[in-house]
């Protein structure tokens, strides 16, 4: 059974992922119109990939005899000046997540909450893993400067993009 401040603080959690979805959604339009197809399509999975997030956080919520709930969500940019303000957003925003995570892992070990902050390991090896990425795409866009071919090969390279974390490593 949850706490009323363990759930509270696991529905703040439901909204920021639900809130991450949209952005990388935001991303994936304002990259298509850009004619980034491939950028689109990462931002679009990756907006996929944060709403399975955000529905095990609600399963998990339910299980354990909580109530998740769904909320309004703070709507988010529709305009980015450059690809790479995008994605050094993009990298300001898997921070903020990193550190929400963060402090809820926090929480569960002040209230010896071992079942929540076991189930919440899961979440902080996936943070390892979007921070790296991030990184790694924002490293790769400051070698290709303005290079307009490089961009070109950027976008089609990015459909391939896959980073291995040292969490990911260290767990096979």
């Amino acid at each position: 059974m949850l706490s009323k401040n363990i759930e509270d603080t696991l529905n703040k959690q439901i909204k920021i992922e639900a809130e991450s979805s949209q952005i990388y959604l935001s991303m994936a339009c304002w990259a298509e119109i850009q004619g980034l197809e491939g950028v689109a399509q990462f931002m679009y999975n990756q907006s996929d990939e944060e709403r399975s997030h955000m529905l095990k956080l609600v399963k998990y919520v339910n299980e354990r005899g909580g109530h998740a709930l769904v909320t309004d969500l703070k709507a988010p940019k529709t305009k980015f000046g450059t690809f790479k303000e995008m994605f050094e957003e993009l990298y300001q925003h898997e921070l903020f997540v990193s550190n929400s995570i963060n402090e809820l892992v926090h929480t569960t070990l002040n209230e010896k909450d071992y079942a929540t902050h076991n189930f919440l390991q899961w979440y902080v090896s996936e943070q390892i893993e979007e921070e790296a990425q991030a990184k790694t795409i924002l490293d790769k866009i400051n070698l290709i400067g303005e290079d307009r071919g490089g961009l070109y090969l950027f976008d089609r390279d990015i459909q391939q993009l896959s980073v291995t974390s040292s969490i990911a490593i260290n767990s096979k």
